[in-house]
């Protein structure tokens, strides 16, 4: 296969070239945006497979072809990557770029990048209801509770994921818009019928450096900034949280370190705020070591962290699979990009939902940490504020 990347002065937004059926992963205005297939690769063969292109780059420094996908929650599933047809990137110095594959016989397959026309506004009926009962959900979250307090685990993530039902298919591009309009700061993506916004990077590989920024322990916002303030302050004293928190860091720092030459993290976790809900996050970067470790790799190892499975990771998801009555699917898995460096990006898959073929359903998904101070109706609460993300994106009656 062979791959051309050449600049690009005009101006444009990565959700308009992406649009309804197209691959999007972004945050802040820097990501990349893709049409067309020019092939499916397995994950963990990705990078070969890109490093194999005959890739003329005429910027010089440019990622070129990427693959584009998710990873399951559970960990070592399978999982297949889409390398566009048509790739067009920006980056933190504001450069833009088009990068087309094609298979060197047929010429060059890819759609051109154009101003993709905003969707229309429409209104829509729609039914919600609950994928598992919420009697369910709260049985589980005393299950895992109790699993703690047993000494089991230290921690264990309960999900319950609801439904939404829509009497038209669900416009993606303007849920893309929607959700850059609230959540722009977050990583956001669209790949496949699976789109979201998630606030927790998962790892990223630029060069030799390595960069994570783990999410644990939430409260909500309420648009009183006084009152955010308050329950900032709560969330970073209380110990349940903490605990949730500490257990995340522990895992990506053990986890990352015999990758890296040195790994720093942030000593005390800061507040990570978005539009409906406030995180305890802690940061880290590191020099990989070398040989250096690709980003496939390194998400391998870390998928999935604490922050949406467990510790010990073998019994919580253990718990989580005898108790939780559902699949998760894609949901608390990962989502990111790779090029044939081995370099890439990859968020965590949360604040997301997973659109049926014709686009006239969307489950979505949400959960908490569970300790052994947790409190059922609590954490109801708790998913019921992370589900506004996606909620708000999606119904427009």
């Amino acid at each position: 296969m062979q791959a051309v990347s050449t600049r690009i002065d005009a101006r444009f937004d990565l959700d308009d070239i992406a649009g309804a059926d197209g691959y999007l992963f972004v945050r802040d205005g820097v990501g990349f945006a893709g049409r067309g297939v020019a092939a499916r690769v397995p994950i963990d063969e990705a990078v070969a497979f890109l490093a194999a292109i005959d890739h003329d780059d005429q910027l010089g420094d440019v990622p070129g072809p990427i693959a584009i996908g998710a990873v399951p929650f559970l960990p070592g599933s399978p999982a297949e990557l889409v390398v566009p047809a048509m790739v067009i990137g920006k980056d933190r110095a504001g450069r833009a770029w088009h990068t087309r594959v094609s298979d060197g016989a047929s010429g060059d397959a890819a759609v051109p990048p154009d101003r993709r026309a905003h969707p229309i506004a429409l209104a829509a009926g729609y039914t919600i209801g609950p994928g598992v009962p919420v009697e369910h959900y709260l049985a589980a979250v005393a299950a895992a509770r109790d699993a703690v307090r047993a000494g089991r685990m230290a921690k264990a993530v309960i999900a319950r994921p609801i439904v939404i039902e829509s009497d038209r298919p669900i416009d993606v591009h303007a849920v893309l818009l929607r959700l850059k309009a609230t959540f722009g700061s977050s990583y956001r993506f669209s790949i496949d019928g699976f789109v979201g916004a998630s606030p927790e990077l998962l790892v990223e590989v630029d060069g030799d450096v390595v960069r994570a920024h783990p999410l644990a322990g939430t409260t909500r916002t309420t648009g009183d900034p006084e009152l955010d303030a308050q329950l900032a302050a709560e969330l970073q004293a209380s110990r349940k949280n903490r605990i949730e928190h500490d257990a995340a860091i522990a895992m990506v720092r053990d986890t990352l370190l015999p990758y890296c030459s040195y790994l720093d993290w942030a000593p005390e976790p800061s507040i990570v705020k978005v539009a409906n809900v406030q995180h305890l996050g802690s940061q880290a970067e590191g020099m990989l070591s070398k040989p250096a470790a690709t980003v496939v790799e390194l998400v391998r190892a870390l998928q999935p962290t604490p922050a949406v499975g467990g510790y010990p990771r073998d019994a919580a998801i253990e718990l989580i699979t005898a108790v939780e009555g559902f699949e998760r699917g894609r949901y608390g898995g990962t989502v990111g990009w790779v090029d044939g460096h081995g370099n890439g990006t990859w968020a965590v898959a949360l604040r997301c939902a997973e659109l049926s073929d014709d686009r006239r359903s969307a489950r979505l998904v949400a959960g908490g940490g569970i300790v052994a101070d947790s409190d059922p109706p609590s954490e109801l609460a708790e998913t019921q504020a992370k589900f506004q993300a996606m909620l708000s994106a999606i119904v427009r009656p």
